[in-house]
C-alpha cells in the first residue's frame, strides 16, 4: 500500500469510528464589509455577486437572482473538524437554485447531512462517482459533468473545469448575467488549469483553497502562493480565499497532515501573483457584496 493510500486509509477509518457531531453555528454575524466594485466587460446587464462563507470549502453564493451552494459539509467527526463555527447552520440555509460539489470527500460532500435539506428537487451538479450517494438519499435532479461539460440552470450556466486532489475531482465556472464565478475545490495546481483562462477569459470572482493540505508528505491541496499564481492566472477582479481552518484529530494532526497557507499568507503572496486582484478575507457568515459598475 502506498504511503497516500495508506494515509486516506487511516483517514476514512478515524472518521467512520468517531462518529458525525452537529457542527456549532455561528449566532452573531460579523458586519458585512464594504462592497467591492468589479469592472463590467459585458455589452449587456450584469449581475452583482454576493458570497457568504459557510465554512471550509461551502459558501453561499448569490448570482443572477440564484443561490448556489458550494461543497455542503454540515456535520464533524473527531478527524474531521471545522476548525471555526459554521456561518450559516443547515436548517437555516435559504431556498437553494443549484448545489454543486466538485468530489465525494465528506467534508465538501457531506450527503448524508445534507439529506435533511428539505426541497429534494433541488438541481445538483456534481464531479465523478457522486451521482448514486445523492440519489441514494433522495435528491432527484443530479447531474455530473466531466472536465469542459456544462449544464444550464435557468439562466446560469455550471462548466465543469480541471482538478486534481489525490481523488477524482473537478472545479466549476458559474456564469449569469455578464457574471462569472470560479469555484476552485480544493484542488492542487496543475497544468490543465492554464485552458482555464483561454476558455473564460473575464474572471469577477474566484473562490480559492490555500491551506496547502499535506498527507503523509503528498500534497493534496495548493498553497497559499500557488493559490495567489492561480489568482493571477485566471486574472481574477476579486478573490476570496477557503479552505484554511480544517483540524483533523489529535493523531491525524500530528503524525498525517501538514499545511502550507493561511489567509494572511495567500494576501501578501496576491499581491505580487495576482496584483490587479483584491483579495478580501471573509469570517463565517460574512457577507460580501461585489457590485457590477461600468453600466
Amino acid at each position: 500500500m502506498s504511503r497516500l493510500s495508506f494515509s486516506l486509509f487511516v483517514l476514512c477509518m478515524l472518521s467512520a469510528c468517531g462518529g458525525r457531531l452537529a457542527a456549532p453555528a455561528l449566532t452573531t454575524l460579523p458586519p458585512a464589509p464594504a462592497p467591492v466594485v468589479l469592472s463590467s466587460p459585458s455589452t449587456g446587464p450584469a449581475a452583482d455577486i454576493t458570497v457568504t462563507r459557510i465554512a471550509h470549502a461551502s459558501v453561499l453564493l448569490e448570482l443572477g437572482g440564484l443561490r448556489i451552494l458550494t461543497d455542503p459539509w454540515f456535520s464533524e467527526t473527531s478527524s474531521y473538524r471545522h476548525g471555526e463555527p459554521l456561518g450559516i447552520a443547515l436548517e437555516n440555509l435559504p431556498k437553494l437554485d443549484l448545489v454543486i460539489a466538485s468530489h465525494g470527500h465528506y467534508d465538501h460532500f457531506d450527503i448524508e447531512t445534507f439529506a435533511a435539506y428539505p426541497d429534494k428537487a433541488v438541481p445538483m451538479v456534481v464531479g465523478p462517482d457522486m451521482v448514486e450517494k445523492a440519489r441514494a438519499v433522495g435528491f432527484t435532479h443530479v447531474r455530473e459533468l466531466k472536465v469542459w461539460e456544462s449544464a444550464r440552470i435557468g439562466e446560469l450556466t455550471v462548466t465543469a473545469c480541471p482538478g486534481s486532489h489525490g481523488v477524482d475531482e473537478v472545479t466549476f465556472m458559474l456564469q449569469a448575467h455578464g457574471s462569472t464565478v470560479y469555484f476552485g475545490g480544493d484542488s492542487r495546481l496543475i497544468p490543465e488549469m492554464q485552458e482555464i483562462p483561454q476558455r473564460f477569459p473575464s474572471v469577477q470572482l474566484a473562490l480559492l483553497a490555500i491551506n496547502g493540505l499535506h498527507a503523509m508528505g503528498k500534497q493534496m491541496v495548493m498553497s497559499a502562493d500557488e493559490a495567489a499564481r492561480l489568482a493571477g492566472m485566471l486574472r481574477a477582479e476579486a478573490v476570496v480565499p477557503m479552505h484554511y481552518r480544517f483540524q483533523g484529530s489529535w493523531f491525524t494532526e500530528t503524525f498525517i497532515l501538514s499545511y502550507d497557507g493561511t489567509p494572511e499568507r495567500f494576501a501578501e503572496a496576491a499581491k505580487a501573483s495576482a496584483p490587479s486582484s483584491q483579495v478580501r478575507i471573509l469570517e463565517p457568515g460574512e457577507r460580501l457584496t461585489l457590485t457590477r459598475g461600468g453600466q
